[in-house]
């Protein structure tokens, strides 16, 4: 299974469509809102979301389904990362449920390599979240430094710090 892919492995207008999708329950919502401090009663209060909003029910908040969709991106992104360094937008365009199951898919928007060090370049992507009818829920741009093949070579291959097993 790839892990990332170095600057070379970009290619501007690939898609990755990430795999699997996550389907986000109650215990998923509380326990992000929990960890974060964010006791927005439209996330924790069925009652209160039952009677006062809009929706009729409670809603996902919105940053565990960016972290969700930034963390299925790993694999395909950003998994030989040397940093991310920007998150350019995040806009939530749909709510979401619990039940709902999420999917999410990058394009690689641009790239262009380091103006400090020849080593590593800067991948500019877009990843869109959608749940399992297709609604796009959230989107996000971001640009990631990379490493190159060569990076990767100096530093002991694709996975350096992996002990081997003892004979």
């Amino acid at each position: 299974m790839q892990f990332g892919r170095t600057y070379e492995e970009f290619e501007v207008g690939a898609v990755y469509k990430h795999w699997p999708g996550k389907t986000v329950t109650e215990y998923d919502d509380h326990l992000f809102c929990l960890l974060t401090m964010n006791h927005h009663p439209l996330h924790m209060d069925t009652n209160y979301a039952e009677k006062t909003t809009d929706f009729g029910k409670n809603v996902v908040v919105g940053n565990y389904i960016y972290s969700l969709l930034l963390g299925m991106s790993v694999p395909d992104v950003s998994g030989k990362a040397i940093a991310n360094l920007e998150i350019e937008s995040l806009r939530h365009v749909a709510p979401t449920f619990h039940g709902d199951t999420i999917y999410g898919e990058t394009t690689v928007l641009d790239k262009w390599p380091s103006k400090s060090k020849d080593d590593r370049g800067i991948v500019y992507v877009e990843t869109k979240g959608y749940k399992q009818d297709g609604t796009v829920v959230c989107i996000f741009r971001r640009k990631v430094m990379v490493p190159t093949a060569t990076y990767i070579k100096e530093r002991g291959g694709e996975q350096p710090g992996r002990p081997t097993p003892a004979s």
